[in-house]
């Protein structure tokens, strides 16, 4: 059966175009994607939060000022405990749904929030810190592949992409966060007082608690909310669930289409009754088509972390000052805009991901990456050899906006979205767990690594590095990544199947190799 003529399948879609779903036309699909998005929320909101924070915990804990390997921990430990539950989301996922996977990361979270608000000492902040790392490792995998089965394959990249607006609106949210916790006066400057004023800002004492403990609140929200939502679709029929799924497909399509797409679930679940029941990591290397989609998921999160979008957000005030604007509330201010622009591209990117494609927005995005990585290169290579000329401080902040200007809209949502639909259903979990930890590894060796790298070589030079990893990013898509715009999971499959074997006449013989070596 060909590609056009698969039930349910976009060359379906083609011929029936007014069967097709647009983002706002379903409210119960869109109320799905949000709920699980909050997960995304939880993400964004730490990863922003704990940098305000940390300033002010070490004002309460004297080992922690004296102690930088004790602030790099308190960082850096929520990365750790995100690649053990990114590691271990993808199993869970598999073997107990996507929804109890939800429901567990809410718990962690929540607690995790809890043991950091009330922590007595910076060892009891650090398990906090793990357990929060463990839930948004749990919820990185899971709200993506939660969304994408339970999304029609026309809007799926913009819905999935609707997650990662949930990470940049919560680092968004965590800087208003910080402002909220700070008291503001004004301190007035020479005769003409009214003009002139200058904003000073301080941590009202012992906030920082409030700060890290309130990411607890809407992990009890989206526990609360999912309480109410099903099991993604695609699972419970693959599990054999088949009433509840079609009971969850009916809500999603309309009656005109619902047929096509149980018929396209049921030739799926045949296929899946076909493999192994059990999928185990080492299953994944085995099979020649599962590596190849492997590689591209997992190369496309290394890559959106290995082009500096972490170093960007971790240490734009850093940056900020590094380009010449000493002062902190300027750069405080200045940071808050990278994050803004960060979520207002990822807002285009949910517009671009469905019409463009996942492959060409990609692509035209590393592009504008390359160019603005040159430009801040630049402007610090120049700003090294003429500290006195202000006007290379204004570009390089040019290049930083630039570069969250082409970054947020397009290698900010496709690697989510292509993990989530790359993958058969028997893989689908434990792939985009291993994906996920090659991003979450991959976050953890730049954060730890750029300012020291900088100090080293200097920070034009290091924009110079991540402009060449650009340029690698930008052959790896162009060879490894295929365009999956507008297909249905099975669709995708094909593509895997015919990049492997030239047809999908070798794929019986591997699975009856995974069979006999099992």
């Amino acid at each position: 059966m060909t590609i056009g003529s698969m039930p349910g399948s976009s060359g379906y879609l083609n011929l029936y175009p007014e069967r097709k779903i647009s983002y706002f036309s379903n409210p119960y699909v869109l109320g799905l994607t949000v709920t699980a998005g909050i997960g995304g929320l939880l993400f964004g909101y730490d990863t922003g939060v704990i940098s305000g924070a940390l300033l002010y915990i070490e004002d309460d804990f004297e080992a922690v000022k004296e102690s930088s390997f004790l602030q790099e921990t308190i960082v850096s430990m929520a990365l750790v405990g995100a690649m053990i539950g990114a590691a271990s989301g993808g199993w869970i996922n598999d073997s107990y749904g996507r929804k109890k996977a939800t429901l567990l990361a809410d718990v962690v979270f929540a607690v995790g929030a809890v043991v950091m608000a009330a922590a007595p000492d910076p060892y009891v902040l650090i398990v906090g810190r793990l357990l929060v790392g463990l839930g948004v490792g749990v919820a990185s995998v899971t709200a993506p592949v939660y969304i994408a089965e339970a999304s029609p394959s026309e809007i799926r990249g913009g819905l999935v992409s609707t997650n990662v607006l949930m990470i940049t609106g919560g680092q968004f949210l965590s800087y208003l966060i910080n402002l909220a916790f700070t008291e503001f006066w004004y301190q007035p400057c020479g005769f003409w007082a009214f003009m002139e004023t200058s904003f000073v800002l301080t941590m009202v004492p012992g906030t920082w608690r409030w700060m890290l403990g309130v990411s607890g609140v809407p992990a009890v929200i989206q526990f609360s909310l999912m309480l109410f939502l099903p099991e993604s679709p695609r699972w419970l029929f693959i599990k054999d669930d088949k009433t509840k799924a079609i009971a969850v497909l009916s809500k999603i399509y309309s009656p005109d289409r619902l047929e096509d797409e149980i018929d396209s679930l049921s030739a799926a679940s045949e296929e899946e009754c076909r493999r192994k029941n059990n999928v185990r990591y080492r299953d994944v290397f085995k099979s020649k088509e599962i590596r190849l989609a492997l590689l591209a998921g997992a190369g496309l999160q290394a890559f959106q972390q290995f082009t500096g979008i972490n170093t960007v957000m971790y240490y734009s005030p850093t940056i900020v000052q590094m380009a010449g604007f000493s002062s902190n509330q300027q750069a405080l201010l200045l940071s808050m805009i990278v994050a803004a622009v960060n979520a207002a591209g990822t807002i285009v990117g949910i517009y671009l991901i469905d019409h463009v494609g996942r492959k060409k927005l990609a692509l035209a995005s590393l592009s504008g990456v390359l160019a603005s990585l040159a430009i801040l290169s630049g402007a610090f290579f120049a700003e090294s050899s003429d500290s006195t000329n202000g006007v290379y401080g204004w570009l390089a902040i040019i290049g930083l906006a630039l570069y969250i200007a082409c970054f947020s809209p397009g290698m900010g949502p496709v690697p989510w979205t292509v993990n989530s639909e790359i993958y058969p259903e028997a893989y689908r979990g434990i792939c985009g767990g291993m994906s996920a930890t090659v991003n979450w590894i991959s976050n953890l060796i730049v954060a730890q690594t750029f300012l020291s790298i900088a100090d080293a070589v200097g920070t034009g030079a290091t924009f110079l590095i991540l402009a060449c990893v650009a340029v690698l990013a930008i052959v790896f898509v162009g060879i490894f990544v295929p365009e999956t715009k507008g297909l249905t999971f099975e669709e995708v499959e094909k593509i895997w199947k015919e990049r492997a074997w030239g047809s999908s006449e070798g794929k019986e013989s591997t699975e009856g190799l995974l069979e006999d070596e099992a």
